[in-house]
């Protein structure tokens, strides 16, 4: 079993506060603010970070179906867009929506994508994901 570990520390109110996270693959901190989180300010956030873990985990999750079928993948490249929106008195994740494109040599479409989307079920990161809605737009080269 496989277990991941990350830090946050916040400072001060929600609003004018900051903060920082960092992970033991970065060996630096992210800073996070209330304006890099609602706003579009300078900093990462929590989501941002959830973004990144799904498009990693479909990209590998695709190409490890694609080896299982025998086929080796040029590339998977995957943008991962969270969608975070009002819920009652707070906050939730709506949606992740995955961008990806990908060059197989010598795969037929209908497998490509019937794999593409066996992955976007499957990849540990959408199982995490599954009161959200994951949404995938691919693209075979």
């Amino acid at each position: 079993m496989s277990k991941n570990n990350a830090t946050a520390t916040w400072k001060g109110s929600l609003k004018e506060g900051k903060g920082a996270m960092k992970m033991n693959a970065i060996n630096e901190e992210l800073p996070y603010t209330f304006s890099s989180r609602f706003e579009d300010g300078k900093g990462t956030n929590p989501e941002e970070l959830i973004a990144a873990a799904h498009a990693g985990c479909f990209s590998m999750a695709l190409s490890g179906l694609l080896s299982e079928k025998g086929y080796k993948p040029n590339f998977i490249s995957t943008k991962a867009e969270v969608v975070m929106e009002k819920s009652g008195s707070g906050f939730r994740i709506g949606e992740s929506n995955l961008t990806a494109k990908a060059e197989v040599p010598g795969i037929d479409e209908d497998l490509f994508m019937k794999l593409a989307n066996d992955a976007k079920a499957n990849c540990p990161v959408s199982k995490a994901l599954s009161s959200v809605s994951v949404n995938l737009n691919i693209k075979l080269l």
